[in-house]
């Protein structure tokens, strides 16, 4: 007996010591792993990235911008149905367990006995909490020491956050695949647009519960690739929704029914049309706080876009370039399928299309006589997969009668064209080509500068190089504005007589430089106002040569239409190069009265937290903070923007340039029944057609021309090819609003000249105008003419100067009266 109690003595002894060793070991390797975990307290701290969204003026979605496409939601925010759906599937015990859930463990440990031999992936037992302190604390490598780590960061992470504050990170980081290649989706919120297209409160149970199915593996549960292992696993989430009470079982033998329907989100469903717009503001958010704060910082920015007039925008210019380049005649299909046999819709689908203008692809089937049957391009499923729909149509003698040629003799079977349902038509198809010219367009508003539409080309898919401001193109004649304003400025007016005769001068290399008018033909003594209606290159240069290039340069730079301008005199006939964008804002400042303006695509970016971080703006607003109304006067908008030009000139040449529309270059837009000033402008060898106008309240800028500058035609010219897009716009954008005139400033005197002469014109003349002058410039009664044509003075036309005429130029008269 004393043997046994000395046995179990010595056992009991070793076993001790044996346990004692081991617990050591443990806490050795305890307080070992313990040195090397990462510091949980800096979730506390921790700004996932998220997605920056832009929006329109008036708060439609235009774009978004993200490394990892995430909205972060609050867990007061998520809906309670999508938290039960995640606990079901990933953590039934994860508001009673302290980090570790034990019952878990041991389940999962029976399954993956049950299951040996049998190639399933084991069943893991990782809490809620111990996933989000892999996620983000530690690597995902599947180690022993890993395990232990996420063990331990768990329960501290559980003695330091409440569960709702683990469940908040949860829902928001984790990662939930995608649909679309490229478009993949990080948290709750984002992954409910990604694939059904609606906000997380919209979803319904099946949705909910296949969201929730796709933490274990979104690769393996993609919902084309593998929609039968999907639907099983959403099923599985659905059902221990049911055992854990938190859906009926009739909800859920409904779910269960239900088919897995996906709406994946197009990445350009929320453009309309204004993919160059969101794509300078990406440029100017990238310039502005660089590529990590846009990807990740979370910012809101709010545009100054109008969506109706972007739309119009790109409607007008679009319908503008076609029809220019429609009159050019066919140029021939897009390309061609040689090999018409078998299905012609797979190797049709294959072939890049434009998405962004609302055409279709289309292959000839055959062709004869005035019809050609085509077989459309086929649409991609949901999954991206090429429908097995195949839709045919006709093109028909109307449908190409802007060929001005037989259907059989433009078209041949295999060629691959663009075309378009003809209006009324069913089932017949007009033919289209992508224009060759291009073009842009900018409207703004002229008293703050926001960019209220804007269009850089034909087509966005094809080149997103944007013409509205990259392009440097020469402005031809609507540069002329500028020098007059700088002659109005300095002792001129409007009714200041200028002589259009022959100008000559040497340039030094021995050449000598001769400008000629449009016509080719000189008119004599004009006056200004006269000069810029009818656009007279020799009266410009002349006036110009007067005046002083230099001057002319310096309103160039203080309007913003070049940085720094040459002094040379054909410079004052828009000889340099600047953009669509700057000519706009330059002629808003003859709108607004003179004031300086910065054009903007941004109104105001708020960050994360919705905290103001930029606003364009910066005007004071004195009185606007009062707690409470007491009868106090209104609050002021405190304007310190620069005073460009004179107020008085600014009406002088909104008058002028209003006259070209009335009288001069662009007379078609008078159909618009709306006060309008602007200019047409027309480069040397007609290589650029340019009109910039504006409206009381709107400022737009029109630029067409090839990419490549070459000749557009020998007829084509601002007013031709510019303006009809200009009118096209202000159609649109003007319809709604009054007819309401351009406002005199104060101080401006409105007399009744003769537009002839400039004089002041008697009580029954007819064709007498009001012109604007400055104090103590009215014109004269009457002045000495030098050398008047005998057929101007007999009303004629003016055909070409006297010899006398000529002589008095050569003579130092510079041609002023």
């Amino acid at each position: 007996m004393r043997l046994v109690f000395r046995f179990f003595g010595w056992a009991f002894g070793l076993g001790t010591i044996a346990f004692l060793l081991g617990a050591a070991g443990v806490a050795v390797y305890v307080t070992q792993v313990t040195k090397e975990l990462p510091d949980y307290n800096t979730l506390r701290n921790y700004e996932p990235p998220i997605m920056s969204r832009v929006h329109a003026s008036d708060g439609q979605l235009m774009a978004e911008y993200a490394r990892e496409r995430r909205l972060y939601l609050p867990i007061q925010a998520v809906p309670k149905l999508v938290v039960q759906a995640f606990l079901s599937a990933e953590d039934k015990n994860f508001y009673t367990h302290n980090g570790i859930d034990f019952t878990g463990i041991a389940r999962a440990a029976l399954t993956n006995f049950q299951n040996r031999g049998s190639n399933r992936r084991p069943q893991g037992a990782s809490t809620i909490t111990q996933q989000v302190a892999k996620n983000f604390l530690l690597s995902g490598e599947q180690t022993v020491d890993r395990k232990v780590r996420e063990a331990l960061i768990a329960m501290r992470m559980e003695s330091a956050f409440t569960k709702d504050q683990i469940l908040e990170l949860y829902l928001n980081e984790i990662y939930l695949g995608f649909v679309i290649p490229g478009y993949g989706a990080y948290g709750v919120a984002a992954a409910a647009l990604v694939y059904f297209d609606k906000s997380v409160h919209e979803l319904t149970i099946p949705e909910a519960a296949y969201l929730a199915a796709l933490p274990k593996s979104p690769t393996q549960l993609h919902p084309f690739r593998n929609r039968d292992r999907a639907l099983e696993r959403r099923n599985y989430v659905i059902t221990r929704m049911v055992e854990d009470g938190h859906i009926t079982a009739e909800q859920g033998e409904a779910a269960r029914r239900s088919p897995l329907t996906v709406n994946p989100r197009s990445p350009r469903q929320q453009q309309f049309a204004a993919d160059f717009f969101a794509e300078e503001v990406r440029r100017e958010m990238t310039d502005r706080f660089g590529d990590k704060k846009l990807l990740e910082g979370g910012l809101s920015i709010r545009t100054t876009l109008d969506p109706k007039l972007q739309v119009a925008a790109r409607q007008a210019l679009t319908a503008g370039l076609i029809r220019f380049d429609e009159q050019r005649g066919w140029r021939g299909p897009v390309t061609r399928i040689e090999d018409m046999r078998g299905d012609w819709g797979m190797k049709l689908a294959e072939i890049r299309n434009f998405n962004d203008i609302g055409w279709r692809l289309a292959v000839v089937i055959d062709a004869q006589g005035e019809t050609a049957r085509i077989g459309l391009q086929p649409g991609r499923e949901a999954s991206g997969q090429v429908s097995s729909a195949r839709d045919l149509g006709l093109i028909t003698a109307e449908g190409a009668r802007w060929t001005r040629r037989p259907v059989s003799r433009t078209l041949n079977a295999g060629d691959v064209v663009y075309v378009e349902p003809l209006a009324g038509k069913e089932g017949q198809f007009r033919l289209r080509q992508i224009p060759e010219v291009s073009g842009g367009l900018v409207a703004m508003d002229p008293y703050t500068g926001r960019v209220l539409a804007m269009v850089g080309g034909f087509s966005f898919d094809q080149s997103q190089f944007n013409r509205a401001t990259q392009a440097r193109r020469q402005p031809g004649s609507s540069f002329k504005p500028f020098v007059y304003a700088a002659a109005l400025d300095n002792g001129y007016t409007p009714s200041t007589v200028v002589m259009d005769a022959p100008f000559e001068l040497a340039t030094g290399t021995g050449e000598v430089w001769r400008p000629e008018n449009y016509s080719g033909q000189f008119y004599g003594p004009q006056t200004l106002r006269f000069g810029i209606e009818r656009s007279r290159n020799v009266m410009t240069v002349r006036l110009a040569n007067d005046v002083g290039m230099p001057l002319i340069a310096e309103y160039a730079k203080r309007f913003g239409v070049y940085d720094d301008m040459p002094s040379f005199l054909s410079y004052s006939l828009g000889a340099g190069e600047t953009t669509v964008m700057r000519m706009t804002a330059a002629y808003s400042m003859f709108a607004n009265g003179g004031r300086r303006i910065r054009p903007t695509l941004i109104d105001r970016i708020q960050d994360r937290t919705g905290s103001t971080i930029f606003r364009h703006d910066d005007r004071q607003c004195q009185g606007c903070t009062a707690p409470r109304w007491q009868n106090q006067d209104e609050p002021i908008l405190v304007d310190r923007r620069e005073q460009v030009l004179d107020p008085m000139t600014a009406y002088q040449m909104t008058s002028m340039m209003e006259g070209v529309v009335l009288r001069g270059t662009a007379t078609s837009l008078r159909a618009l029944g709306k006060p309008i000033a602007g200019k047409t402008g027309t480069t040397n060898d007609a290589k650029d057609a340019w009109f910039v106008g504006f409206s009381p309240d709107l400022a737009v800028g029109v630029y067409v021309g090839y990419d490549n500058p070459r000749s557009l035609g020998a007829s084509a010219t601002g007013g031709a090819l510019a303006v009809p897009i200009f009118h096209d716009f202000m159609k649109v954008a003007l319809a709604d609003r009054p007819a309401v005139p351009f406002r005199v400033p104060t101080g401006i005197k409105l007399i009744r000249i003769d537009p002839r002469t400039g004089l002041r014109a008697g009580a029954g003349s007819g064709g007498a105008i009001l012109e604007a002058f400055k104090p103590g410039t009215a014109p004269p009664d009457s002045y000495q003419l030098i050398n008047p044509f005998d057929s101007a003075a007999a009303g004629g036309p003016r055909r070409g100067p006297s010899n006398e005429s000529n002589r008095a130029i050569g003579t130092g008269t510079g041609g002023l009266y």
